[in-house]
């Protein structure tokens, strides 16, 4: 069975980070390895949370494993607090990452164009470091303007959908030639020309593109980042096709949010993603 190192946070509330990616991976014969980075009684986006950084911690991971001879297939990294963990990543890269491994980096730093809260300009410098190791690249609109320096404000003037796709799709070129890596531009939310929006993803190596667009509920739930980006992990794992994985995760999540939808479930508690890991079989 192939084992995937997880670096990320573990909130016990919103189905994110580590409590997406554990149930996802092992349905899809994949051994989760998690390496927390913290430890938060819900995420951040609810009004009042508790958290534990793990930060002076994470070497004894990387000590401990080394010390038993493991390797890993895969190694996934989201949510990080800070430099120091960033720098424990490469340290942790230095050790395990090996030519046949596949590394997955979830440039986790906001959304709708903002930073997140816990997120700093200065950290925008070292995770622009640590995507040039990786041979996948999950992220948000909002976040592939930041490593990019394409402006989110007039992305959001294009008037047609396709002026909007085809400056994403610019900047996505950008990221992938300055890291040779597999990118997945996940969020698009093009213009509405009428009162259907979408919302999809878009997919980009260096021979071929592939976007796709679904209809939006214009709501933003916790956890989808994270539970699209295990889904890639998982498939490649498995040999599968990019593009073929990237519209499996879109069906995964589409009935989730659907679901969640009609049970009226609060946005920051996450979807029902685990009535429907049967599809990812």
């Amino acid at each position: 069975m192939k084992k995937v190192a997880i670096i990320q946070d573990m909130s016990s509330f919103g189905k994110c980070s580590l409590t997406a990616a554990i149930p996802v991976l092992s349905v899809m014969g994949v051994q989760a390895v998690p390496l927390p980075t913290a430890i938060l009684t819900s995420q951040t986006e609810y009004p009042s949370y508790f958290c534990e950084d793990l930060t002076s911690r994470m070497t004894h991971f990387t000590d401990e494993w080394s010390k038993m001879g493991v390797a890993f297939d895969g190694i996934h990294t989201g949510f990080v607090t800070g430099k120091e963990q960033i720098e424990n990543i490469f340290s942790f890269l230095h050790t395990f990452y090996k030519e046949e491994t596949m590394l997955l980096v979830d440039p986790v730093m906001g959304d709708r164009g903002q930073l997140y809260d816990v997120f700093t300009r200065e950290l925008i410098g070292y995770m622009k470091e640590l995507v040039k190791r990786a041979d996948v690249i999950t992220p948000n609109v909002t976040e592939c303007c930041l490593l990019t320096g394409l402006s989110y404000d007039k992305l959001q003037m294009y008037q047609t959908s396709e002026d909007y796709v085809a400056a994403i799709e610019e900047a996505g070129r950008q990221l992938q030639s300055e890291t040779n890596a597999k990118v997945i531009i996940t969020g698009l939310n093009p213009p509405a020309l009428s009162e259907t929006r979408f919302v999809g993803n878009m997919y980009m190596d260096d021979s071929r593109s592939y976007h796709s667009l679904q209809e939006y509920n214009g709501k933003s739930y916790s956890g989808t980042g994270d539970l699209f980006a295990s889904v890639l992990m998982g498939g490649m794992m498995r040999g599968q096709n990019p593009v073929e994985i990237l519209q499996l995760a879109e069906k995964f999540l589409s009935a989730a949010i659907q679901s969640t939808s009609e049970e009226r479930i609060p946005t920051v508690a996450g979807v029902n993603f685990e009535s429907y890991l049967r599809m990812l079989l």
